[in-house]
């Protein structure tokens, strides 16, 4: 197929050059002569993925090349859509550049198609095709699109971990046990240790474990902690406050014990801006160019929170948009100062997470699978 139309293209040795009429009459003119179209694979082709396959690669996706006046190196986006759609919310699976063919992994497959709302296990319909474009000149899109089958697995990150909220007049929720309940940070080398430290209101508060449910629950006096495993079971004492201020909270579920001692935080720093980055933001090395800034909570500064869709890679948490002050780890998920967290790149798994960060004492907790 022809669509042809011309674009002038101001060379940048002409603009150093001069900027007098006759040189922009005379500076050459690129015009489009062919646009890239799918020829592999056709449409009514049929994707079963599994993930036992995830890291073998698809069938290869090849497109005719880009034909222009000039010789120019062309660069090329493989996109897909639902079937149907517009491809103003196209998702990527490939780039490349003078290269028309791209090899597309089975979970790179998967994680576009439930990005465009795939249901695991259900064949559903996406539309293909490619875009080219040359520095500075209006992209080409091909005008033929092909439809294809793919029936994705679940894609879901494991995640075999018990979180605890807190819950109480003392917290951020008062005693609503599905209001933005702060959760307990997890120690990334122990599992049955959590720790938070922050700001408390004078009063008291417990710790659950399922948002909206009052079970299972930690309650406890002088060091003790009490579980309430049912609602039928009874309820446990809840933990004071006497006096408002900074505090941290322990659990260790293992010797089923406690601490709470206060924290000083005078002297903390209290950052206007805090973000995550690193390669997991994009993909790519290049993320570690720019952060993704968190929002700061109005109940305790020094809590962060930002919710993100990642890639895998690795990423940690910095202030002011500057290398100055930074905080990493070296255990996926969560961590904690002396308990898996350290000065190292946090490894990231794809997903869409909520994230929590403490500047207090570096801690953070990434809950992955996020909708």
């Amino acid at each position: 197929m022809k669509n042809i139309y011309k674009i002038v293209i101001a060379f940048v040795s002409v603009l150093f050059l001069s900027c007098n009429a006759d040189d922009v009459e005379n500076r050459p003119v690129l015009t489009d002569i062919a646009v890239p179209e799918l020829t592999l694979p056709t449409t009514g082709k049929t994707f079963v993925l599994t993930e036992e396959n995830a890291e073998n690669q698809t069938d290869k996706f090849v497109w005719t090349a880009a034909e222009y006046s000039h010789d120019i190196v062309v660069n090329y986006t493989l996109m897909m859509d639902v079937k149907g759609g517009d491809f103003s919310q196209a998702q990527v699976l490939a780039t490349t550049s003078d290269v028309t063919e791209a090899s597309i992994l089975i979970k790179k497959l998967n994680q576009v198609a439930i990005e465009l709302g795939a249901e695991p296990g259900i064949a559903s319909q996406f539309d293909v095709k490619v875009k080219c474009n040359v520095s500075g000149v209006m992209p080409m899109i091909a005008e033929n699109t092909i439809t294809i089958s793919v029936t994705a697995y679940s894609g879901l990150v494991p995640y075999a971990f018990t979180d605890w909220y807190l819950v109480g007049d003392a917290t951020v929720s008062g005693w609503d046990n599905n209001k933005g309940n702060q959760p307990l940070f997890r120690s990334g080398s122990n599992p049955k240790l959590y720790k938070f430290t922050g700001y408390f209101n004078a009063g008291y508060f417990k710790a659950i474990s399922n948002l909206g449910s009052w079970a299972p629950m930690y309650g406890g006096a002088d060091g003790s902690l009490v579980y309430r495993g049912t609602d039928a079971d009874a309820d446990p004492a809840s933990f004071n406050i006497a006096t408002a201020g900074y505090y941290t909270f322990s659990m260790d579920l293992q010797n089923k014990t406690y601490t709470l001692t206060p924290y000083n935080a005078l002297a903390a720093n209290v950052y206007s801006t805090i973000g995550f980055i690193g390669s997991s933001r994009t993909g790519t090395e290049a993320g570690w160019g720019e952060d993704t800034d968190m929002t700061q909570s109005t109940f305790d500064p020094h809590i962060w929170t930002l919710s993100v869709s990642l890639f895998d890679g690795k990423g940690k948490f910095r202030a002011n948009n500057a290398w100055d002050t930074n905080w990493g780890g070296d255990t996926a998920f969560s961590g904690y100062t002396g308990n898996g967290s350290s000065g190292g790149d946090i490894p990231v798994a794809k997903s869409k997470y909520k994230i929590y960060f403490n500047d207090l004492d570096g801690s953070y907790l990434m809950f992955p699978n996020q909708k």
